[in-house]
């Protein structure tokens, strides 16, 4: 019942809004509902969207943890936040993957950076992808 608060107070919208335009774009959408559409049919319901929140909810933790007041995180810090998320990727491969998505970001990652990128993430692993 406690996830249900949390939804019903849309904790996660805030978390993936991150700069408060009130919106998400498309390609982030997507990547959650494939992810966490277990039953495949093209939606997320409450009760596949709970263990996305729990996802997100680790996300950020991970996040706080090693931001330390800055509101963003470098390279070494975001490797270290993603293996406290769960992600385990080579040092070549993290790079490869900051460097291409993150180019103008000048090795600092936002919330919201980190989110989009723990959704890659999270969608190449489900898709069975190799980094």
């Amino acid at each position: 019942m406690e996830n249900m608060t949390i939804l019903k107070e849309y904790l996660w919208f805030k978390l993936v809004d991150s700069d408060k335009t009130r919106s998400i774009i498309a390609p982030y959408l997507k990547r959650m509902t494939r992810t966490y559409d277990f039953d495949r049919n093209g939606t997320m319901s409450i009760e596949e969207f709970v263990p996305f929140n729990k996802f997100l909810l680790k996300v950020q933790q991970a996040f706080s943890d090693l931001e330390r007041g800055q509101g963003f995180l470098v390279d070494d810090d975001v490797y270290e936040a993603l293996i406290k998320v769960g992600f385990s990727l080579d040092s070549l491969a993290f790079y490869t993957v900051c460097e291409s998505l993150y180019q103008k970001k000048n090795g600092r990652f936002r919330l919201d950076d980190f989110i989009a990128l723990c959704i890659f993430l999270q969608f190449v692993y489900y898709m069975g992808c190799q980094l």
